[in-house]
């Protein structure tokens, strides 16, 4: 197998453009008569059950009991022969326009959120952000001296407009949280109202409600210790900045979030396989992570029908990644090792953050996404010298 030269290689990292937040994220249908009848407990019954469907869904009811095939009415065949019609037409844009997403964890050009943020922007949605307090005015500044012009193209050629930044400090649910010492540093100077309570209470005050909830933040005080070498500190706080900032932007977000609204959040696969080096707990951050999505996605569909999912990203370039000390070796052994050996772009987990975020996507929630050009597959490492003796 080709193995791309490691200069090559890393000169295509550079142009990435993307980063690794994490720290290296049909036709209608009537139910079966024979189902029916179970549920209603005899035949006689079903003729009243399958009129009174027939009236709320505007289907013509079957008249005899049929294999798969054959259970299908002429106005059904029609309907699905205009339907299949229009969408051969129109296809199947992603159309968020009119919506209203916040994205938690915008500090420079070059990350997933930023991406993310491109994308649904490209997808008509209005962008909200929130940058951490400390990186907010480098943030800022750039934007405003159009230092990330190039960054912000969208596909048609105009430029992704973000309607307002937020200062955002996810690790803090309100200000009673703070400490005095966090209250007191010149970083926080000049900035207010950013911890999860305050910065969805200003939301709302601006906007009134949002549409799309994305969480795109992670951090692990001591990520390059193993774990066994980690502190109870240090292991709670990735915990708290990783995971645990999720629950508490849904929390917050939650009654200003529309019906039929999406979240999504970050992840990566150290989850569920052992990636040494990638310690401090920011492997059991994402496992949680991936946990709270599954539950969350229950809690929040009932109560607000909002849908929950996390993207599970392969490795990619980024400042933010480099705090793990050896992300040019993993994206380097993802190239080599995944399914599709190509690099691994920004954009693509945008892509299918927007899809996730769009109608087209209205029955996926509770799930993890895999975006790693399949590396989550692979059982045997290809370029293992083992191999090769």
């Amino acid at each position: 197998m080709a193995v791309l030269g490691k200069s090559t290689f890393r000169l295509r990292n550079r142009k990435m453009g993307a980063s690794v937040t994490t720290g290296m994220q049909m036709m209608a249908t009537r139910p079966c008569i024979p189902a029916c009848q179970k549920l209603l407990g005899s035949r006689a019954a079903v003729p009243s059950f399958v009129r009174a469907l027939s009236a709320r869904t505007g289907f013509a009811s079957c008249t005899k009991t049929a294999s798969a095939g054959s259970f299908v009415s002429l106005n059904q065949k029609r309907f699905s022969v205009r339907a299949m019609s229009q969408s051969a037409a129109q296809g199947l844009p992603i159309d968020l326009r009119g919506k209203r997403a916040f994205i938690a964890g915008v500090a420079d050009d070059n990350g997933y959120g930023w991406a993310i943020a491109q994308a649904l922007a490209a997808a008509g949605a209005e962008i909200l952000v929130g940058t951490w307090v400390p990186a907010l005015n480098i943030f800022e500044t750039s934007l405003r001296r159009g230092k990330f012009d190039e960054s912000r193209k969208l596909p048609d050629g105009s430029l992704m407009e973000i309607t307002k930044v937020y200062p955002l400090d996810a690790v803090f649910d309100s200000p009673d949280d703070v400490p005095d010492d966090v209250k007191a540093n010149k970083r926080y100077a000049g900035s207010s109202n950013w911890t999860v309570k305050e910065v969805a209470e200003t939301v709302k005050n601006d906007f009134g409600t949002i549409d799309i909830l994305v969480h795109s933040l992670a951090n692990g005080p001591e990520v390059k210790s193993p774990l066994l070498e980690t502190s109870r500190k240090g292991y709670l706080a990735a915990v708290s900045a990783s995971s645990y900032s999720f629950i508490s932007l849904l929390q917050h977000f939650l009654p200003i979030m529309n019906p039929g609204g999406s979240t999504i959040s970050l992840t990566y696969i150290a989850s569920e396989r052992t990636i040494p080096g990638y310690g401090g707990g920011m492997s059991s951050a994402k496992a949680a992570l991936e946990s709270d999505t599954r539950v969350l996605a229950y809690e929040a569909g009932r109560r607000g029908k909002i849908r929950v999912n996390t993207i599970s990203a392969g490795p990619l370039g980024s400042r933010a990644a480099k705090a793990i000390g050896f992300i040019e070796k993993i994206i380097e052994y993802s190239y080599v090792n995944a399914p599709l050996q190509k690099e691994l772009l920004a954009e693509e987990v945008g892509n299918t953050a927007a899809f996730l975020a769009s109608p087209l996507a209205s029955a996926i929630t509770g799930s993890t996404i895999y975006v790693d050009n399949g590396l989550n597959t692979m059982g045997l490492a290809l370029d293992s010298p083992t191999l090769s003796t």
